[in-house]
C-alpha cells in the first residue's frame, strides 16, 4: 500500500541474517525500512529491493518500503530469541525521513530493551537524538557512519546523506547524552578515499568528536550494488573501472591484502588518537520483564 510516498508492507519476519559480505560484526539484524533516501552509491543492501520487484538503483533511493507491523512482529520473535546481539538499520537507515512519519524506532528500542537483547543502531541521521534517552536507558550502542571527511566525495557518493561535519556533531551530541557511540568508518572507497592523508584526517576528526571506537569496513560490491556503483564510477572516474574489476572478486569482496593494509593503517591511527579499534564485545542486559515463550 502506498502512503505519503512510502510503500507499506506487512513483515513476515523481522530478524534476518546479515549477509557475510556486509562486513559488520553482527550476524543478525532488524530493519524497519528497506531502501534509503541517503542514496549512498556503495550501499550493500541494494539487492534487497529486487526481491520486492523494484530495482536496486533509483528505486532503492526513492521508493522506501516501510514495515508498519515491525514492533509487533519483533516482539513475537524476541519471545523465542536466544539473546544474540542484533544490528538495527542494515537494510535502510532506521532514522531516515520515513521515521518522522512512522515513529517505529521507540517501539523497536522498547522491545529490545524489555527482552534484554544487546543491539547496535547504525545511522547517519540526527533524528536518532530524539531517542537518545531511550537508547541510553537500553544500554544500546549507536554506530554513526563516517567514511571520510572530504565533502566533494560525500556529495558524489552520498548525495542524500548529512555532511560529514553534521555526523561528527551527531557523535558529540550522542556522547553528551550518555549514549555509547562509535563510528563505522564505512565504506572506505578504494582509490578515492583511501590515501594515507585522507584516512588520517578522518580518524583525527572522529577522535576530536569524542567517539569511543572506530570500526572500518572497506567498500563491498555485492550483486545489486556492484552494477550501480560501477556505472557511476565509469562516468565519474572511468580510469578506475578496470582497477576495481581486478580488486574485487565475484562475491563483491575486496582483495584480502588490500583490505588488511587499509584496516591496519586505521588501527594504527586509532592507537595514535587513543580510540578503540574494531567492533568490541556485545554487552547483554537482564530483561525488564519475564518473557513468554510462544508455543
Amino acid at each position: 500500500m502506498l502512503r505519503d510516498g512510502f510503500y507499506e508492507t506487512q513483515a513476515r519476519t523481522m530478524i534476518e541474517r546479515v549477509p557475510p559480505v556486509a562486513g559488520i560484526a553482527q550476524q543478525w539484524a532488524i530493519s524497519p525500512y528497506r531502501g534509503c533516501a541517503h542514496a549512498c552509491r556503495g550501499c550493500g543492501a541494494r539487492a534487497g529491493h529486487r526481491r520486492l520487484g523494484l530495482d536496486a538503483g533509483r528505486d532503492f533511493d526513492t521508493r522506501i518500503v516501510v514495515k508498519p507491523n515491525a514492533v509487533a512482529r519483533l516482539r513475537a520473535e524476541l519471545a523465542r530469541w536466544g539473546g544474540e546481539e542484533l544490528a538495527v538499520g542494515v537494510s535502510g537507515d532506521c532514522y531516515q525521513e520515513a521515521e518522522r512519519t512512522y515513529r517505529l524506532m521507540p517501539g523497536v528500542i522498547g522491545a529490545l530493551a524489555e527482552a534484554g537483547v544487546p543491539f547496535t543502531v547504525y545511522t547517519k541521521a540526527a533524528l536518532v537524538l530524539r531517542d537518545a534517552a531511550l537508547l541510553a536507558e537500553a544500554g544500546a550502542r549507536v554506530a554513526v557512519s563516517i567514511a571520510f571527511v572530504d565533502e566533494r566525495i560525500r556529495r558524489a557518493v552520498e548525495p542524500g546523506a548529512p555532511t560529514a561535519q553534521a555526523r561528527l556533531e551527531l557523535v558529540s551530541a550522542l556522547a553528551e547524552a550518555g549514549v555509547e557511540c562509535r563510528v563505522l568508518m564505512a565504506p572506505v572507497l578504494p582509490l578515492l578515499s583511501d590515501a594515507a592523508d585522507q584516512l588520517g584526517a578522518t580518524v583525527r576528526r572522529i577522535a576530536g568528536a569524542g567517539a569511543g571506537a572506530v570500526e572500518p569496513v572497506v567498500l563491498r560490491l555485492p550483486a545489486g550494488t556492484r552494477a550501480w556503483y560501477l556505472e557511476w564510477l565509469g562516468e565519474a572516474h572511468p580510469g578506475l573501472v578496470a582497477r576495481y574489476e581486478e580488486l574485487y572478486d565475484r562475491a563483491g569482496l575486496p582483495s584480502p591484502d588490500y583490505e588488511r593494509r587499509i584496516t591496519e593503517q586505521i588501527a594504527q591511527l586509532c592507537r595514535v588518537y587513543g580510540m578503540a579499534f574494531g567492533p568490541g564485545e556485545a554487552r547483554g542486559r537482564e530483561p525488564r520483564a519475564a518473557q513468554l515463550s510462544l508455543v
